[in-house]
């Protein structure tokens, strides 16, 4: 596993997902991104690369709708795979699938390629590249985009195949809309302790913890103050954080706390929202 994924970072470990149709996006999950199906219930599956951790979750509301445009919500989430030749079996695969690729770029510090699930979810698939190549410089980490060399990335497959997720493959980050850059910062930097590792032209934050690259990103791309959706449409029900221990946890509810953001207790665990009304379970790793 990526040491920028476990003790002491703070990082996303779990996602869970509002779908109009389980059937199509649990065909969608297993067949093209290939996940393996840890538990099904009536209305929700429950997917995991590794067939014991939960990584993505797809639940079907009674009354879902779908998204309305320009909200806030999930931009996409990213699936760290732990090779480039990994990345390049997924590609193979994609092809062989015929399932469209919305884009592909060289970041800096990792190679992506980025599709959409059938909720119009975003999903980037990639892979980082040897930190030591990464461009950082007084506690900011460089990113750029760039043309992706797909031939490359497939020509270390040889005659290989993609036989789904490999198992070390984990969350590597989310990046969301939101509607306000400054009180996002405020809660995830001075609230939960994220680090500001570089910004884009006053439209896009991108945090993290431990010298990652980033484990979030934000951008107001939806527009200043975009409402968020309907707590009946498709789209993220909750991202789930990870921290290290109790004690760090304990310390960053005090956080959110004294900056009057809201700490929700209920059934299924311990919650808060962000500014922008994106739900986050809190969990420790």
């Amino acid at each position: 596993m990526s040491k920028y994924h476990k003790d002491p970072s703070i990082y996303v470990n779990e996602i869970e997902l509002k779908v109009l149709d389980l059937n199509r996006s649990k065909e969608f999950y297993t067949n093209i991104m290939g996940f393996k199906v840890l538990k099904e219930e009536e209305s929700k599956v429950v997917l995991s690369a590794d067939g014991v951790n939960p990584m993505v979750t797809i639940v079907e509301p009674e009354d879902v709708i779908e998204k309305p445009p320009r909200r806030t919500g999930i931009y996409h989430f990213a699936i760290l795979l732990p090779s480039r030749k990994d990345l390049g079996l997924f590609l193979k695969h994609i092809r062989e699938s015929n399932y469209p690729i919305v884009g592909g770029a060289y970041h800096g510090v990792s190679e992506a390629v980025y599709l959409q699930d059938p909720d119009d979810n975003g999903i980037e698939v990639y892979a980082d590249i040897d930190e030591k190549e990464w461009d950082r410089k007084n506690g900011e980490i460089n990113m750029v985009t760039e043309p992706l060399d797909y031939k490359a990335i497939i020509g270390l497959t040889g005659e290989e195949t993609w036989q789904g997720l490999p198992e070390d493959t984990i969350i590597g980050h989310i990046h969301l809309h939101v509607g306000d850059l400054d009180q996002a910062r405020r809660f995830y930097c001075d609230g939960l302790g994220f680090d500001l590792i570089t910004s884009m032209a006053n439209s896009a934050l991108f945090l993290s913890t431990g010298g990652y690259h980033h484990h979030i990103g934000l951008n107001i791309w939806h527009g200043r103050n975009a409402p968020p959706l309907p707590e009946n449409s498709a789209g993220m029900k909750y991202l789930s954080l990870a921290f290290p221990n109790h004690e760090v946890l304990k310390e960053k509810i005090n956080n959110l706390r004294k900056l009057g953001y809201e700490i929700i207790e209920n059934e299924e665990g311990l919650f808060t929202k962000d500014p922008s009304d994106n739900f986050i379970k809190l969990v420790v790793s």
